[in-house]
Parts: structure tokens; sequence; C-alpha cells
């Protein structure tokens, strides 16, 4: 039963975000599981890449350019999606950005340009699903929080703040849409080794340093007590149990894969 509860078979997703770390993990996972993924991104180069991976793979996907903090180019990413496949059954909300300066230093533009991709940019998406899934009366939104809504941490302010933000949508909407057959939730993930966290270990040329790396991934290893860090598959497995009908009582929730790191109540 659980197996079939997982299956994705005939399913329709859209992941943004897909052109690296987690939302390119997302896709994949969510190919395998048997849906047909749009793979989107504002690296169109990217998602491209993922896309092909998903299809020699055996999977289906397609690959699609979109700035999500463009509310118009959104809503033609799901208008499209709908017009190609007939439906959308699931919507996994990944694209996002960091950037790191304490609140004295942060300029407007920084708190906008985070606020407009990590906030607005799945407010965009949530909006523009939840028309479609409401009208046929199901699907599953996943939101891609992070445990900076548990921890406050010097110079995340814009970050934690715009994911905060998801957490509040994801509970509004949750309320709003369930009645019609509508699941939000949020994935709250610890620290992952991705290329967003890549910047502390990789120089300009793509190339890593393992030492630094292994230096930088430590302490993050000691605070959990799970003494480790996550990969990107920890949470894309998070995201598609959420997107499948294995969580179909769950709605409204934050779901935290950190290796323990925060245990809110």
């Amino acid at each position: 039963m659980f197996r079939e509860a997982l299956d994705l078979t005939g399913r329709v997703a859209v992941v943004t975000g897909a052109a690296s770390g987690i939302g390119r993990s997302s896709a994949e996972v969510l190919a395998e599981l048997g849906a047909t993924v749009v793979c989107a991104d504002i690296h169109e180069a990217g998602a491209q890449e993922t896309a092909k991976t998903i299809v020699a793979a055996g999977g289906a996907a397609t690959a699609a350019a979109v700035d999500t903090s463009r509310a118009a180019q959104v809503d033609a990413l799901i208008d499209d999606t709908v017009a190609a496949h007939g439906r959308l059954d699931v919507l996994a909300n990944i694209a996002g950005v960091m950037h790191l300066s304490t609140v004295i230093e942060t300029e407007e533009a920084d708190l906008d340009r985070v606020l407009a991709i990590n906030f607005k940019g799945v407010f965009f998406g949530c909006r523009a699903a939840a028309r479609v899934m409401s009208a046929q009366g199901f699907g599953s939104i996943v939101n891609m929080a992070s445990g900076a809504v548990d921890t406050a941490t010097s110079g995340l302010l814009c970050y934690g703040a715009a994911k905060a933000a998801v957490v509040q949508l994801t509970k509004t909407l949750a309320t709003e849409v369930g009645p019609r057959g509508v699941r939000v939730n949020a994935v709250a993930p610890g620290w992952i080794v991705t290329g967003m966290t890549g910047r502390h270990w990789t120089d300009a040329d793509g190339n890593e340093d393992e030492e630094r790396k292994a230096a930088v991934a430590a302490p993050m290893a000691r605070m959990a007590p799970l003494r480790t860090v996550g990969e990107p598959t920890d949470i894309s497995y998070a995201v598609a149990y959420l997107a499948s009908d294995a969580a179909k009582f769950v709605t409204g929730q934050i779901l935290r894969p950190n290796g323990g790191v925060a245990m809110p109540w």
C-alpha cells in the first residue's frame, strides 16, 4: 500500500529552481516516482540539463525558463503546463537565493531582491497553482522554507524573514484551499550540501576545495544530534512524500529534515 501511495504515475508536477541543488534533486525524484515533470528555472540551460537527465533515465520531463519574481512569468508557466498536459497535480516552489548581511548593512535593494524571489515568487506560484488545483478539486503544493525560520542567525535577516513569510503563506493557503481538496505544506531543511552552501568552498572556476568543505561542514554536523549534514536527496524525499498520496491527510505542516538541530513544539 505504501508504495502505491508514493506512486506518481500519471501526475504532472512543476518544480521551480530545478536547475540545481534541491530543485534538481526534487525534479529527478518526482520523475522517478512516475510524474511528468516541468523543470523550471531562470537558468534555462540548467533546467534543460535536468530534464535531459530525467529523460535519459527513462522519465518524462520538459524544461521552462522562468523568473519567479515576475508574476506574469509564473502565471504563464502554470497556464502552459495545464495547456500541455491538461492538469497540474504538484507544484514544488523551490527557487531561492541567499544573501548575507547584518541588519545595519542591509541595503533596500538587497531586501527587495530576496523578498522578490524567496517570498513573492513562492506567493505567485501558490496563487497560480491554487487557482488551477481548486478548480480541479485536487493537488499538492510544496513550498521550500528553511531552518532559518526556527533559529535567528546573524547575517540572515533577509533570507530568514522571507522564509518565515513562506511558512505563514503555507499555513494560510492550506486553510483556504483545503475544503477544495488541495494540500499545502512546506519543508524546512537543515544545513544541506548544495551550490548555495558551496559558496564557502568553491572558487570562481567552480573547483571545490575538499579540505575547506570538510572544515565548513564539520561544525554544522556537530550542531545536529545525528552529527551529520544533509544532502539534497534528504530534502527531495520529503518533497516527494508531501507531493504524494502518502501525505493525503497532511496539510498546513512544516516538515523539518534537519538532523535534529531544531525541534519546535
